[in-house]
Formats: C-alpha cells, structure tokens, sequence
C-alpha cells in the first residue's frame, strides 16, 4: 500500500475505534493530521491484538497472549527496519516513523504495556500503576507530540504531553474497572485494595462498592491533576495542534468526572461522553486554544523514566 491509501485505512481505524480521538484528529493541520491518524493506526491494532478486540470493542481474555505480543514485536520491528509486514496499520507505524523520526525505544516501551498484561501482571504499589500506565498511554502521548512537533531533547514538554496520556488511561481504568474484571483484569494496586480490606480479585463485588468508590474517585482525583498539567504544555504547541489536544483533554476528563461524579453507580452503566459533550469542547478548546493557561507546577506528580534510566 501506498502512503495515500494507508493514510485511508488509518482515518477509517481512528473512525471505528475512537470517535472522541476522531474528532479531536479534525482540529490538526492536514499534515500532523495524517501522521496521528498513522501513529492511532498502529495503536489501535496493537491493542485489538493484545485485547481480543475489534477495533476497541468486545475485549476478551486470549490463551496466547505472549505469542501476540511477540508477534507485535517482530511486526513493528520489521516495519522500522522498512521490511514488508502483515498488516498496514505496521505500515503505518513505517511512514509516521520515518517523517517525524520517532524514537524506536518509546516505541518498544508501549509494547512494554501489551507484555505486562500477557504476564497477568498486577500492580502492587501506586509507582506501579504509574509504570503501566506510562507503558500504555504516557509513551503514546510522547510519540504524539513529537509528530505535532515537540524536539525529543524538550523534556519538560514531553512531561507534561505524558501527563495527558496518564490522564487518559487513570480516567480509563477508573471507568473500566468492571469491563477489566469480567477478563481477570485488575490495575487497582494492591496497596489500595488492602487499605480499603478489600481481598484480592473481589472489588466488583455488590457489597464492597462502598469501599471501591474512593478509590475510583481517588483515580479521578490523579486523572484530573495530570489533565492540568497537560493543558500547560499544550500552550507550547501549534495553535491548531493546540486546540485538538485541549479538546480531547476535555472530552476524556469528563470520562473521569462522571465515574467520581456517580460514586457507587459508576459502573451500572458504562460512562461515555456524549456527541453533544464533545462538540461542545471542541467550541470550549478553541477559546482555551486563544488564552494563556494558568501556571500549574509538576511538584508531585509521577514523572516518566528518562532513557538513561530505562
């Protein structure tokens, strides 16, 4: 496939897969708009692959989990090296990776999240669920600001453009935490579930919501505190890669205001945000684009592994 029709197949995944990314993609410039639909492309198929999914829905437990990743691994590999892969969305990766030359070990860092969940991996400590989230989302939020043009050498922009991928996936677990239980699935740390008494793979549980809630709303709490964040290193972007990052931070921080928002009722019906919702951040995000954002200081907040440190 040539650039042109990946470049389709990749507007038709973000189109399936996400349609709050989908929108947000919209406020890009053409250019950076084709690379984050590229770069989604092959996230999106990763996470079908690991998951069981089809383009992000109907997650179910798989009995090979490691040969998937495996094969994720060799496949991304071989696209990197500009050899012929199975499927386009490795292709994908291919074109995005080459034009914004994309770091290939944060590239290899997400897979990192894949790996962690074929090991039934836990977390035992809050540093752990940050790590995993880093694996999954923060990393993804690096390689996406580098196509909207962040220098890999901007550390402190990269920080805060992994904030919002650790806002993205704490509002995702928060919500998904039934979702994540039906496949054995559990990133509430350890920690949490015993200051809470709650045992070990029992948090779903009818008589122990009233336990779960703080901790769901405490993932809300760290959600939003890595949104703001984000929203102070959106202010060195591009205006129109600006406006889109601001507007997805918005429609996605809703996800984590609702689930605090409905306590014990969080998970009797899955938390989405309406079309409606998200037009109306795309029109909140262009007057947030023109503004200056109010200082908002990383003191605290988890901070992803420099390369030396990997």
């Amino acid at each position: 496939m040539d650039r042109t029709a990946l470049v389709a197949h990749a507007r038709d995944s973000i189109a399936r897969g996400s349609k709050s990314f989908a929108l947000a993609s919209k406020l890009f410039d053409p250019v950076t708009r084709e690379r984050a639909w590229l770069l989604y492309a092959w996230c999106r198929k990763c996470d079908d692959l690991a998951d069981g999914q089809d383009m992000g829905h109907g997650m179910s437990a798989v009995a090979d989990a490691k040969q998937r990743v495996a094969y994720i691994r060799a496949q991304t590999d071989a696209a990197l090296a500009g050899a012929p892969t199975d499927d386009p969305a490795f292709a994908a990766l291919a074109v995005v990776a080459s034009e914004c030359r994309l770091p290939r070990a944060i590239i290899f860092d997400v897979i990192e999240g894949f790996a962690l969940d074929a090991d039934d991996w836990r977390p035992r400590s809050e540093h752990d669920l940050y790590q995993y989230c880093y694996h999954v989302a923060g990393a993804v939020g690096l390689l996406m600001a580098i196509v909207m043009g962040v220098a890999p050498q901007d550390e402190e922009t990269l920080d805060r453009a992994c904030d919002l991928g650790l806002a993205f996936q704490l509002a995702n677990i928060a919500r998904d935490l039934s979702e994540d239980d039906s496949v054995g699935r559990c990133y509430l740390p350890v920690e949490w579930l015993s200051e809470m008494d709650i045992p070990p793979g029992q948090h779903m549980k009818p008589w122990l919501r009233s336990q779960l809630v703080p901790l769901a709303r405490r993932l809300a709490d760290r959600s939003e505190a890595h949104e703001a964040s984000a929203r102070v290193g959106a202010a060195r972007l591009p205006f129109r890669a600006r406006w889109a990052v601001l507007a997805a931070a918005g429609i996605y921080g809703d996800i984590a205001r609702e689930v605090r928002a409905r306590g014990s009722g969080a998970w009797d019906h899955r938390v989405v945000t309406s079309r409606r919702q998200k037009i109306g951040w795309v029109a909140k995000s262009l007057a947030q684009a023109l503004q200056s954002p109010a200082p908002v200081s990383r003191e605290g907040l988890w901070t992803r592994p420099r390369a030396a440190q990997r």
